[in-house]
């Protein structure tokens, strides 16, 4: 089965594919030919065609979105949010950077949408008045997918780089923008979940990415981060490697990636994490091209490093983050890390 990825492609070329259905797409429109055209085309349509109104048909009216910032549910939310972003940022165009899928129609396709957003910062909105800046920054949406219908989202933004771009201060927005009641009970839930699931079991030996993407994300998530083995970073990615982290961070080579992620897990020196989802699909049909995974995990730790996020609080912390990788001959070749820094500040800030 042959299912054009966004590899080589231009949206006009998407917009305008003639051809027939090439997977079973119960319930969705007929002139959806696939999930990556479904996800391309409709995303086209509600952001740079501005037909918003196509959310009440392509989500449930009861689909929750969960995102660092905390829960949501309902399809108004969407239509509301929508609404908000495209008033702050009335140019805003989304480049499809990578959509990788998996499942099937009887138990719904998950999608992992990769988007590069440019932007001008025209109104005002959730970072302030507007300023007038050209701006763009990463988002990655998680989508499960029924019968034409998204029935829940996982939405991750790298917020950090967006404040940044726009001069402002993260610590002083989080600060600004304190945490619903809603969030702060959805952090202490999933803190609990995180922190009551049992440790992945892996071994010492990394497995073939390309031939076992599930076995090597967990080799990742539990054996080099879990039991920080970090050296064992340079069997994972390529000498010339490259990063995108939130901050708007683009790293290249191992010790550069290595110096991020060791910042990053030296804030909760207690962290546990868990992958909730894991798909790869081909780059393209030519397999030199390499396979493309995403995995989508949760952190829970203490705050007791002062690395990243200021002076050590001891408040609990929940990360809701999307990883992508670019697989070339077995390793990694380009990475992308989403998580919303700005979720992480109002966490410990947040009065005991």
């Amino acid at each position: 089965m042959n299912i054009p990825g966004t590899f080589g492609r231009d949206i006009a070329e998407v917009l305008a594919d003639p051809g027939p259905r090439r997977q079973p797409m119960a319930g969705f429109d007929a002139d959806y030919h696939d999930i990556v055209h479904y996800i391309l085309t409709c995303t086209h349509r509600i952001w740079e065609q501005k037909d918003i109104g196509l959310i009440e048909s392509h989500y449930a009216a009861d689909c929750p979105i969960w995102t660092g910032a905390g829960p949501a549910q309902g399809v108004a939310g969407v239509v509301a949010g929508t609404l908000r972003t495209l008033a702050a940022f009335p140019d805003r165009t989304l480049i499809g950077e990578a959509v990788i899928w998996s499942g099937n129609e009887r138990d719904g396709f998950l999608s992992s949408h990769r988007i590069i957003s440019t932007a001008t910062h025209h109104g005002a909105g959730e970072f302030g008045p507007g300023t007038g800046r050209r701006i763009a920054f990463l988002t990655i949406a998680d989508c499960l997918c029924r019968a034409n219908l998204i029935v829940e989202e996982w939405l991750v933004r790298d917020n950090s780089h967006i404040v940044l771009q726009l001069g402002l201060s993260p610590r002083g927005v989080a600060a600004a923008t304190p945490p619903t009641a809603a969030a702060r009970q959805w952090w202490a839930s999933e803190f609990a979940r995180v922190r009551s699931t049992l440790a992945l079991a892996t071994g010492d030996a990394r497995p073939d990415a390309t031939a076992d993407p599930q076995a090597f994300v967990h080799w990742f998530a539990g054996t080099v981060l879990a039991r920080r083995r970090l050296a064992w970073m340079r069997q994972a990615y390529a000498p010339a490697a490259t990063q995108a982290a939130p901050g708007g961070r683009r790293l290249i080579g191992h010790g550069e990636i290595i110096g991020w992620w060791t910042a990053f897990l030296s804030n909760f020196g207690d962290a546990q994490l868990v992958v909730d989802h894991v798909a790869a699909q081909p780059v393209s049909a030519d397999p030199s091209d390499g396979i493309d995974i995403a995995w989508r995990w949760t952190l829970a730790g203490h705050h007791d490093g002062p690395a990243l996020y200021g002076t050590p609080s001891g408040r609990e912390v929940v990360v809701l983050g999307v990883t992508h990788w670019r697989i070339v001959g077995g390793v990694i070749a380009a990475e992308a890390i989403v998580f919303d820094e700005l979720a992480i500040l109002r966490q410990v800030m947040v009065p005991a």
